[in-house]
């Protein structure tokens, strides 16, 4: 986030919901409440014209591998993530990662701006399975999917 970027917060559960509202993310939300999201950051999600949710980041300097190229962890970092920015539309926000797997397909150099899609394919009592793809540009670099378990909050 840059010191010139506006934001308007609603709680949702255990995080805030931020919307920004100046910038180059004007109109996109991130969430606090994730301190490792937060180090790794900034993602960013919104809903398109479709009501479909799209993930976003763009490839920041500390996010870049020795041979100057986003690092795959980053990557797969930001796919976790985007996971739960999908699952959450079924509006359970307790749940872990249980399975990942991936595919790297491209790189991404510095600067770019990371788009990331993707859907629920199932939902159970207590799984959710999901898949995405990760896009610079309209070219794919990353194809992943998931497996969140839905867990109880401890009191």
């Amino acid at each position: 986030m840059t010191s010139d970027t506006h934001h308007a917060a609603e709680q949702a559960g255990g995080s805030q919901r931020v919307l920004v509202e100046e910038g180059e993310w004007q109109g996109w939300y991130y969430s606090t409440g994730d301190a490792f999201n937060a180090h790794v950051g900034p993602f960013y999600y919104r809903d398109d014209e479709n009501g479909a949710r799209v993930c976003a980041m763009r490839a920041e300097a500390r996010h870049l591998n020795g041979g100057g190229m986003m690092h795959g962890g980053a990557l797969m970092t930001f796919a976790d993530y985007c996971l739960y920015a999908f699952a959450s539309i079924l509006g359970d926000p307790h749940m872990v990662t249980a399975s990942f797997n991936s595919e790297f397909v491209g790189a991404v150099p510095p600067g770019a701006i990371v788009e990331c899609r993707g859907e629920v394919i199932r939902s159970t009592r207590s799984m959710v399975f999901l898949r995405g793809l990760m896009t610079v540009e309209g070219e794919t670099v990353l194809s992943f999917s998931g497996i969140l378990k839905k867990v109880r909050p401890k009191s």
